[in-house]
């Protein structure tokens, strides 16, 4: 099977295009890798294709922060430059840095 190559990358800030939240990338699956009832639960004219990048961001709106799983197709860059205020980005990034959260460790 042919991954996609993922558009966006650790520590960039992503906004959806659907809903009112935006967040910080830090993890990338080269394709959908949830549990099917996670899938099943998106109403069927809505669930995007499994065969592409899916992002697990540090997400946050103006009610909450939480942590979110969405398709690449469903994800445009923000680019208004303010920072995401995710109470857990401390514990993977540092200061946000010409619009992109630098990571605080070395990857394998």
């Amino acid at each position: 099977m042919e991954h996609s190559r993922a558009k966006y990358h650790l520590g960039q800030i992503v906004r959806h295009r659907k809903h009112p939240f935006r967040g910080v990338v830090f993890d990338v699956d080269p394709e959908f890798s949830n549990t099917e009832d996670w899938y099943d639960s998106i109403p069927e004219d809505n669930r995007p294709k499994k065969e592409q990048p899916f992002y697990h961001l540090l997400a946050e709106n103006d009610q909450s922060y939480y942590v979110a799983y969405v398709s690449e197709q469903n994800l445009e860059p923000d680019n208004s430059g303010e920072p995401v205020d995710h109470p857990d980005l401390p514990e993977l990034f540092g200061d946000l840095e010409d619009g992109i959260y630098p990571l605080h460790f070395q990857l394998n």
